[in-house]
């Protein structure tokens, strides 16, 4: 796991500086509108790490994840004159986070003391595991990994909106249609992969609760639906969102390669080692879970032989 923390933390300053370097370089009103937008996200890091701080809730960065994207696109659509596509992809951007929202405060992620709430599982294993045990190293991971890289890598992944304040942009038209289209359905596609995530918690928890026999929730954990083609639809979604948001910036300039990509792979990289860890605990909890990685692909479906 340090050596993924490690990796991931390189990443964050390497990519963005060789992204720079790809297609055209950012014109003067880019420029502008990205020294701007350091300070903001310069804030809700420092918001995120105090009250992580303070609190001993260290899921401050995954109550902002859905919110801040949607301040970002709009402060930097007003920023860039309201144009139109920046317009469009704002709207997608506020259909996501609503999404989004929804899905982490109806478990229980948000109360009216906005500090508390449910706190990610992950984070109070990882505390535990040998290397995190000390108050001083565990400050200094919530500072630079769930609070400094996580903040930055969220506004990266919103950066491709600047694509349409390049130089010379194309008109909106088919593929940007084509691209928006996509967009909603990977939203709708990630909406009934968290739904039935969803009802099967609710439905173990009860049976569990009332000391019923368990049955089909024996295994601890969701195997149909859409869990059966793929052992995380929600994060294939949500990667897929991203990187259609980025295309969007290639149909804006013509540049398959241009310098707002950045965020886009380092969001891959990140699902990578978060569900790798996801992965690692529920294969020490689920006797069966072994068995459904070897029989499931993790993001995309396994091709079956002949």
């Amino acid at each position: 796991m340090q050596k993924t923390i490690r990796f991931l933390m390189a990443t964050i300053i390497l990519l963005p500086l060789a992204a720079y370097f790809l297609g055209t370089p950012p014109n003067e009103l880019q420029l502008s509108i990205l020294k701007k937008m350091t300070w903001v996200v310069g804030i809700v890091i420092a918001y995120t790490f105090i009250v992580g701080q303070i609190t001993g809730n260290n899921s401050q960065v995954d109550k902002l994840w859905s919110v801040v994207p949607i301040i970002y696109t709009w402060y930097m659509t007003y920023l860039g004159g309201w144009n139109e596509r920046m317009l469009a992809m704002s709207i997608l951007v506020t259909i996501w986070g609503a999404r989004l929202t929804y899905n982490f405060a109806r478990r229980g992620a948000y109360t009216w003391k906005f500090w508390e709430g449910e706190e990610d599982y992950r984070w109070e294993i990882l505390r535990k595991k040998p290397g995190f045990k000390n108050p001083f190293v565990w400050m200094l991971f919530n500072l630079l990994f769930i609070c400094f890289y996580q903040n930055v890598l969220i506004f990266l992944f919103t950066v491709p909106i600047l694509s349409a304040l390049a130089n010379h942009t194309n008109e909106i038209g088919f593929i940007d249609g084509l691209l928006f289209g996509q967009f909603l359905r990977l939203v709708i596609h990630e909406f009934r992969a968290d739904q039935q995530q969803y009802d099967f918690q609710t439905e173990k928890y009860r049976r569990i609760n009332a000391g019923e026999d368990l049955g089909e929730y024996a295994d601890g954990f969701v195997s149909n639906g859409l869990w059966a083609k793929v052992r995380h639809p929600n994060y294939a979604a949500e990667q897929g969102i991203w990187i259609t948001f980025y295309c969007l910036s290639i149909a804006a300039t013509g540049e398959w390669l241009n310098w707002t990509i950045a965020g886009c792979i380092l969001l891959l990289i990140l699902f990578k080692g978060s569900a790798d860890f996801s992965e690692e605990i529920s294969a020490s909890k689920y006797p069966a879970y072994k068995e459904y990685q070897k029989r499931v692909g993790k993001f995309l479906p396994k091709w079956k032989k002949g």
